[in-house]
């Protein structure tokens, strides 16, 4: 895979790993979702009825085994919710989550038990998601335990030291407090926790959001040589698209909690075809001043997630929106070529 040069930001590194190959007959997906949906019931007032906030509907996409899937959207688009939803840290309202074949939103919590070291997060925020009263030793040793990978406390901190060399951190470091590290070296606790049950399935959950810029192409390096080294699956969810371009195969488009785009990483970025994709993009600044992009400027805000619109819905900022169908009927992702892993939720996708 192409690594990240650490000097420009990352809106403006244009390296990517190179499309995923799969040799025929094609991989079975190592995670889908089918119809997900999870609605939150908010607070009820007295003689009223119920009203819920619907953060994710009706989704439905799979990632294949050695693949980065990047997820785009606005916040509250409900990019994080599903990142959960597929680890059943969250139960959804409806539909399914399968993986490696098996439906997992179906198993008790000790079914669930055996294929949960299989399945790892790595969280937005280095400084609260690590306990700040255990040393690294148990923060990363902490699935060993769990999951009864380790006999022995000896055993346990040479397994930690390793992990902890394998992400970039000095074995000496074992007995630190999350406080004594930087926020990139912190991340790094984090990557290591993650990969301590030997996981297939990682939730890269906005990794690098929190970090200075200069350190957060060494945290997407050690991602993609991770990645390489134990043929990891990544969901990277992510509100910087030049990180999700560079990081990603495939990439999802998700607003007010429906996914509106799904594309090959080139497809999307060369040739997007949901107005939501294209505003996105547009709003990106490019590296090079010669090259124009025509500006799609999006008005208003995006509507409640507690009462959205009828029909499509980004129809009430969309300027391609067509009167009478836009408005009342919810479009379905469809392939707009067949073959080509292009898809795309608009009626009027080419207006």
């Amino acid at each position: 895979m192409t690594r990240v040069d650490s000097r420009p930001p990352p809106a403006t590194r244009s390296s990517r790993p190179p499309p995923l190959v799969l040799e025929q007959p094609a991989l079975p997906p190592l995670v889908e979702a089918v119809n997900l949906t999870k609605e939150f019931r908010v607070e009820r007032r007295l003689f009223a009825r119920s009203r819920y906030l619907h953060a994710v509907e009706d989704v439905t996409f799979n990632i294949l085994p050695g693949e980065t899937v990047g997820l785009v959207g606005e916040s509250g688009s409900g990019k994080s919710t599903l990142g959960r939803l597929l680890l059943r840290l969250l139960e959804p309202s409806f539909g399914q989550v399968r993986f490696d074949g098996t439906v997992i939103t179906q198993l008790t919590d000790r079914e669930l038990r055996p294929l949960r070291r299989k399945m790892q997060m790595v969280f937005q925020d280095p400084y609260s998601s690590l306990n700040p009263r255990m040393t690294v030793e148990r923060i990363v040793g902490e699935p060993l335990r769990v999951h009864h990978l380790v006999n022995g406390d000896q055993q346990m901190r040479e397994k930690v030291s390793g992990l902890l060399q394998r992400v970039g951190l000095a074995a000496e470091n074992i007995d630190r407090l999350p406080h004594e590290f930087s926020g990139g070296q912190r991340q790094r606790v984090g990557i290591a926790r993650a990969l301590a049950a030997a996981p297939s399935f990682i939730v890269c959950d906005e990794p690098t959001s929190a970090l200075d810029v200069s350190i957060q192409a060494q945290i997407i390096n050690l991602l993609l040589d991770l990645q390489e080294q134990a043929n990891l699956t990544y969901l990277f969810i992510s509100h910087d698209l030049g990180v999700v371009q560079a990081v990603s195969h495939r990439v999802m488009v998700m607003y007010l909690g429906r996914i509106v785009e799904i594309a090959p990483t080139a497809a999307l970025f060369s040739a997007s075809q949901h107005p939501y994709t294209r505003a996105l993009l547009s709003a990106v600044l490019q590296p090079d001043p010669t090259r124009r992009r025509l500006r799609l400027v999006v008005e208003g805000e995006p509507p409640s997630p507690i009462d959205p619109p009828p029909g499509c819905a980004f129809h009430p900022r969309c300027p391609r929106a067509l009167a009478g169908r836009c408005n009342q009927e919810v479009p379905t992702l469809s392939e707009i070529v067949p073959g080509s892993g292009h898809f795309v939720a608009c009626f009027n996708p080419h207006g």
